[in-house]
């Protein structure tokens, strides 16, 4: 003889999507900082969109699948995924630890595939592979993570005349010329024996 399926009883049908959010985001889930606002921005502008004070229980899974579609479908695919994942391990959170009825994302509104793009942060062990070669074309962003990354003298002197104390937010306002990267690369470049 087999025995019954478990079934769970789903709560919350009273539950707002803006309650539903501020619980996900009062969890060890988003404990880290950049966790939580990354969680936070994506899941806010979603209800946003849906309506903040709307039972979670009234929400259609094409509802969802609209209003990501709507905030980041144009959008490159590395923000798509990134913003969808957030709204899906939300949702997921309130089905699967609340017992909340709630919507799902669609299948329709899948992951999109992502092409290998240079403005990715390079890793420590490729920085120096990378910089001897001169011929490839480093864009900025990536220039400016390997600058915050180094413990170099160019980020200190950076850090001082624009008087920030995090690097990151002193690098947003760095637009470095021609002249300023050849410097930062010259500084990074490992020095070859001469013996």
């Amino acid at each position: 003889m087999s025995a019954a399926p478990k079934i769970t009883a789903l709560h919350g049908g009273g539950v707002t999507l803006a309650e539903a959010a501020d619980a996900f985001l009062a969890t060890a889930r988003t404990a880290n900082p950049n966790t939580h606002h990354a969680y936070a921005s994506a899941i806010d502008r979603t209800i946003e969109r849906l309506g903040r004070d709307r039972p979670l229980a009234d929400v259609a899974d094409a509802e969802i699948g609209a209003a990501l579609t709507e905030l980041w479908g144009r959008c490159a695919p590395a923000t798509w995924n990134r913003n969808r994942a957030a709204v899906t391990s939300w949702l997921t959170w309130c089905q699967t630890k609340k017992h909340w009825a709630a919507p799902s994302v669609p299948a329709d509104a899948e992951r999109r595939k992502e092409t290998a793009d240079e403005t990715r942060a390079v890793a420590k062990t490729t920085i120096h592979r990378l910089l001897p070669r001169r011929d490839i074309p480093l864009r900025e962003k990536t220039l400016w993570r390997m600058l915050y990354e180094t413990r170099g003298p160019g980020r200190g002197l950076i850090m001082g005349k624009t008087r920030h104390k995090n690097p990151r937010t002193a690098m947003r306002y760095v637009n470095p010329g021609p002249e300023a990267i050849a410097k930062v690369i010259e500084v990074l470049t490992p020095r070859r024996r001469t013996h």
